[in-house]
């Protein structure tokens, strides 16, 4: 089972990819993935607390399950003019 995760602006450019396959197991919720992304890319933990998630193009909060093959969007906070 895996699921793609797909990473936007600053998140992106601490992680030095945009996107990411990720091994997932039965049960695992938003946390668990993005919490498993985080060993990989420890430089990313400063974004955790403003990051917004979306599960196959819909926001979600971070306890919603990921189902197999689904794709995961870690979005940290946008401004513009």
């Amino acid at each position: 089972m895996q699921v793609k995760v797909l990473l936007f602006a600053s998140v992106a450019e601490k992680a030095g990819v945009r996107k990411i396959q990720l091994d997932l197991e039965r049960g695992d919720r938003v946390c668990d993935v993005r919490d498993r992304l985080l060993r990989a890319y420890p430089q990313l933990s400063p974004h955790v607390p403003t990051l917004m998630y979306a599960l196959d193009e819909e926001y979600v909060r971070e306890d919603a399950l990921v189902p197999d093959g689904a794709t995961l969007a870690l979005i940290p906070p946008v401004s513009g003019g």
